[in-house]
């Protein structure tokens, strides 16, 4: 399987799965001028676009849907009330939903969503695996629950938020109400909480992690990439970027002799 971020940040997010000549993507918050764009800059295939996976309503995951859906007729994957607060103009015929913890099978690929905190009507992040391989969503949450934690726990490579800093949060442009929201139960996951996801409930068979869905004003991409390369493991730890696409990453069989590495989880 071969993963790629087509963007991640604030100023959207497109997330690349494929396999072969079938690929799913999640969020679609670019326009789909950019995403088709960001295909050609990665020398991927736009039309083995199967479906499209939406975690939740905010515009940086949803602004370029209704044309690359009209335009490739591409079914969309949404949860009901993420829908009905989107007030997306999709037609009909092309919209399926989903139930959290539901598997969804598109072609090669198992899909399942799970629910997140976020300050938005029904957040879902999704765990994607293909022939062995597994990835997972980890985005726009603002604490790091139990569906976070068993899911990440699977993982082969994952994007992993690291929205903010909390020193240049606090001492940031933003108003105080909004650093409130940013850093609340319900808002963002910052590096320190990011890394404590990933000391505690990796598993031994993660190769890659993306670090994705950094601020532009509250993060520094070096300080993340120290802070996680100072852990000293075999993880490839990588940056999705908020300007240009990419890399993308094709992913090996884990050892079958590995064992997941997880915390204490409490299962739901």
């Amino acid at each position: 399987m071969q993963i790629a971020p087509l963007n991640s940040g604030s100023n959207g997010n497109v997330y690349y799965f494929g396999k072969a000549h079938e690929s799913i993507l999640v969020d679609a918050g670019l326009s789909c001028k950019e995403i088709e764009k960001r295909f050609i800059d990665l020398n991927l295939d736009i039309t083995t676009v199967k479906a499209i996976f939406i975690t939740h309503e905010h515009s940086d995951h949803i602004f370029g849907l209704k044309t690359f859906v009209k335009k490739y007729k591409t079914p969309v994957y949404i949860s009901e009330k993420t829908l009905n607060s989107a007030r997306l103009d999709v037609p009909i015929d092309l919209i399926r939903f989903f139930q959290s913890h539901d598997q969804v099978n598109i072609g090669g690929f198992q899909i399942t969503a799970y629910p997140t905190k976020h300050d938005a009507v029904d957040p879902h992040g999704f765990f994607i695996s293909h022939s062995g391989r597994s990835a997972g969503i980890f985005n726009d949450i603002g604490s790091a629950c139990d569906q976070v934690k068993h899911y990440f726990s699977k993982c082969q490579a994952a994007f992993l938020e690291c929205n903010y800093d909390d020193l240049l949060l606090e001492n940031g442009p933003y108003p105080h109400h909004l650093k409130e929201r940013i850093r609340g139960a319900y808002g963002h996951l910052s590096n320190l909480d990011a890394l404590s996801l990933f000391k505690n409930y990796r598993s031994k068979d993660l190769s890659h992690l993306f670090a994705s869905h950094l601020s532009a004003e509250n993060n520094d991409p070096s300080k993340v990439k120290e802070l996680f390369e100072k852990e000293q493991t075999a993880v490839q730890i990588l940056i999705a970027g908020r300007k240009s696409p990419g890399p993308v990453i094709d992913l090996e069989l884990p050892s079958r002799n590995s064992k997941e590495s997880v915390g204490q989880l409490s299962l739901f």
